[in-house]
């Protein structure tokens, strides 16, 4: 049989109302066991998140590796645009 061991936690009263909420409608049989699922999908998603921040931290090192930034103008990359969008219409 599994140790349980009982923590006191501090919720908002918007988070509280949630938990009582999906209590009261039947979901869950107490908010021990809405806590319990809120935990389980939390832990699921962390590698999800660990992920995404290597990601991120990636494209941000590979944008600085890329070299200097270069000045851009706007006009003439509508200009540009148009003309493709012209020549692509007749074909």
């Amino acid at each position: 049989m599994t140790t349980v061991e009982k923590v006191s936690v501090a919720l908002s009263p918007e988070l509280l109302a949630m938990v009582k909420d999906a209590v009261g409608s039947g979901r869950y049989g107490s908010a021990s066991e809405v806590i319990r699922e809120a935990l389980r999908e939390w832990r699921l998603r962390q590698p999800l998140r660990e992920a995404e921040v290597d990601r991120l931290r990636q494209a941000w090192t590979d944008g600085l590796e890329s070299g200097p930034f270069a000045a851009f103008d706007v006009e003439d990359i509508k200009r540009k645009a148009r003309s493709r969008l012209v020549e692509a219409a007749k074909k």
